[in-house]
């Protein structure tokens, strides 16, 4: 029996950031905070959506840049040097082309209709519907496969 998916979630950080993860294997959100690592669950689906192209950058990006699911485990605290212990989760990272939002504004939940759709991304992660993970996973040229318990 395989466990049905739980939930979907976009997670924000600079695409430099999310390569580095990708390539790694794992997420990081919010600086490294614990409590966003703890929303996010086993079986979870997350897209990076990456407002620039390196942190404190000025260079936009403004792309959905990785999907994946998360692996089974817990958040977990990585040494990344000269005292700064992030948390993190591991990610099945899937073979996805980076995607511009602007083609999806008006079909995503999240932008449909909204003036300000870009304020919910200052808080770095928030839970998004199948309809919007499933037309984002599209844009990148992913087909997910839905799991279900048997």
């Amino acid at each position: 029996m395989s466990e049905v998916i739980r939930r979907n979630w976009i997670g924000v950080a600079s695409a430099e950031h999310v390569r580095i993860g990708r390539a790694g294997g794992f997420m990081q959100l919010c600086h490294g905070k614990a409590a966003p690592m703890r929303r996010v669950l086993p079986r979870d689906r997350i897209a990076y959506y990456a407002p620039t192209v390196v942190f404190r950058g000025k260079e936009k990006c403004q792309s959905f840049v990785s999907l994946g699911l998360v692996r089974e485990g817990q958040p977990y605290q990585f040494d990344m040097g000269e005292g700064f212990l992030p948390f993190r989760r591991d990610v099945d990272w899937l073979t996805a082309d980076e995607t511009p939002i602007q083609p999806l504004l008006g079909m995503l939940d999240f932008t449909r209709d909204r003036a300000n759709w870009g304020y919910q991304l200052r808080f770095g992660l928030f839970a998004i519907s199948d309809h919007d993970i499933e037309l984002i996973a599209q844009a990148m040229g992913v087909r997910l496969i839905e799991e279900r318990a048997a």
